[in-house]
């Protein structure tokens, strides 16, 4: 089986167009069907400048034979017109020559790799699986080199014998797959990719969202236990459009201050969205009560003044979807409820892997429950290193296609050390080429605890974190940082394309570490960087996780 670069390309097949899946389908059979001292490269992109002016195009496939050989393939799927002037594709306005294309594809390449391998020879194939050429002869290209629908069997073959008879030469083909590679820029685009991985998850974990929202029952009482990445929070979401869309107004209550600022962020207005003591203080405001927060026990007393007040009329509402269920005390939930209208749908949605507080669960009697153990969010890599950490019943489904990079494991002794490997997890991240926003330094403590929640910056990148202050609009003011600190408590219930959860630090792996560490891994969804110290580096090694996890 030939070497596929860059990887990750069997992903983008979902929700891909036609001819994207054609080309996937190709590079699949080549890769199957040539031999292992083969390479395959998908999406190589060149600039050359010539007079002045910069050319701009683009190959399908380039392979690299054994010899050093390049062999260049274009494919076009659909119909293309025969003219006097060759083989043209699109309208007659915007007509484009496919076999000019390829050669001046083949030349721009050729001039650019007589640069490491002079000798090193380049052909350009025009592959047609679609269409098939009546005329080859006024087709601007060598008919040896054209492969039709007529032959599309025959590819493979043909690209074999293009370079039959030929001596290896690893040297060459060294420099030819470097130059490929590294000359042209042959390495997956990470924003791209987080995105595709992003769109990607949101389609597969639309399952759930899906069929929850079918289900048929009355009263409506819909429990929904979904581990970490199966698609809880779309599914809140979709419940709370559909509510708005059927003239319903809806109510989402979480644990979670964050979680309920980033909710509120993505939906319409029209309901409500709040914490649980977010919800209790502002239903009390409304009656002219005004709690002081100042108190240390504050909390507490809002929520007894809460469960205990007669409910305003305007605090009424026809859909109500309680999210990080397993956190709420046991009576909260039916303080929340009696918001409920008469006939008014509920959902509860929980994973009781994320309870973080050790609450008891709640009473569930007369709710009908959906599970789902299938995490579509995180890469397989994560997921596999959870796994043998989790017991037996507790494991997740890996759902995501995507295999994802080994997770990486640094250890610390001391403070100093803590920042140091903390602070080349982030350089890594970087050179890995992660945009900064798309980085998120969790703390494995709250924030009276962490050492890093703190900081202002680590090395020359100026940290990104809650000030504890909100705007008029209610939304949370954070540092003008470049890259987002967070504790995993306040992180839960978000993700980012990757994760550095830093200050892991426990002395055994028991039920509340565990825990702790699952939301801090399933926060990624690209790549995962563990700075543990010692103590705990040691217990992950122990249960067989290291940087070839």
């Amino acid at each position: 089986m030939a070497r596929i670069y860059p990887d990750g390309w069997e992903a983008l097949a979902n929700g891909a167009s036609p001819s994207l899946v054609r080309l996937l389908d190709t590079l699949r059979r080549l890769g199957e069907a040539l031999p292992d001292d083969w390479a395959v490269f998908h999406g190589v992109h060149w600039q050359h400048g010539a007079d002045g002016q910069a050319l701009f195009g683009a190959v399908d496939l380039a392979l690299v034979a054994p010899s050093g050989a390049c062999v260049l393939i274009e494919q076009r799927t659909g119909f293309l017109r025969e003219s006097a002037e060759g083989l043209l594709r699109g309208s007659a306005a915007q007509a484009v020559n496919v076999a000019h294309h390829l050669g001046r594809a083949v030349a721009v390449l050729r001039e650019k790799l007589a640069r490491v391998a002079s000798d090193a020879s380049v052909t350009g194939l025009l592959f047609l699986p679609d269409y098939r050429v009546r005329q080859p002869q006024t087709a601007g290209l060598d008919p040896a080199l054209i492969i039709d629908a007529d032959q599309r069997e025959a590819l493979v073959a043909r690209v074999l014998t293009l370079d039959a008879g030929v001596a290896a030469d690893a040297v060459r083909h060294a420099a030819v797959s470097a130059f490929l590679a590294d000359e042209l820029s042959l390495t997956p685009d990470v924003g791209a990719a987080a995105d595709a991985s992003r769109a990607l998850y949101t389609r597969l974990s639309g399952g759930l969202t899906e069929w929850a929202r079918r289900l048929e029952m009355s009263p409506h009482l819909l429990r929904v236990v979904g581990t970490a990445g199966s698609g809880k929070t779309q599914l809140a979401l979709a419940v709370y459009r559909d509510a708005l869309a059927a003239g319903r107004r809806p109510l989402y209550v979480c644990f979670n201050r964050p979680l309920a600022d980033h909710v509120a962020a993505l939906v319409p207005a029209g309901g409500e969205v709040a914490s649980f003591h977010q919800l209790c203080v502002n239903v009390l405001r409304s009656t002219g009560l005004s709690p002081d927060l100042r108190q240390p026990d504050a909390f507490a007393r809002v929520v007894v003044a809460f469960a205990a007040m007669a409910i305003p009329p305007e605090w009424v509402f026809d859909e109500i979807i309680i999210d990080e269920g397993q956190d709420f005390e046991p009576g909260w939930r039916d303080a929340v409820m009696r918001l409920v209208r008469p006939g008014a749908r509920a959902w509860w949605l929980e994973d009781p892997m994320q309870n973080l507080y050790a609450k008891p669960a709640a009473d569930t009697a007369g709710w009908v429950t959906l599970r789902s153990e299938t995490n579509y969010r995180s890469p397989r890599a994560i997921v596999d290193m959870l796994n043998r950490l989790m017991p037996a019943e507790l494991r997740q489904v890996p759902g995501s296609p995507i295999a994802g990079d080994a997770v990486s494991l640094e250890q610390y002794a001391d403070r100093e050390g803590l920042v140091e490997r903390t602070r080349r997890a982030l350089t890594q991240a970087i050179g890995l080429g992660f945009e900064r926003s798309q980085i998120a330094l969790l703390s494995f403590h709250g924030r009276e605890r962490s050492a890093l929640v703190g900081l202002d910056r680590l090395g020359p990148i100026p940290l990104r974190h809650f000030t504890g202050r909100y705007d008029l609009l209610g939304m949370p003011e954070f540092s003008a940082g470049d890259v987002l600190c967070e504790t995993v408590y306040r992180f839960k219930g978000q993700s980012a394309p990757c994760v550095i959860l830093s200050e892991v630090d426990f002395a055994a792996l028991d039920d509340a570490a565990l825990r702790k560490f699952f939301v801090g891994a399933t926060r990624a969804t690209m790549k995962l960087f563990v700075v543990a110290s010692d103590s705990a580096a040691q217990a992950l090694i122990q249960k067989g996780i290291s940087n070839d996890a």
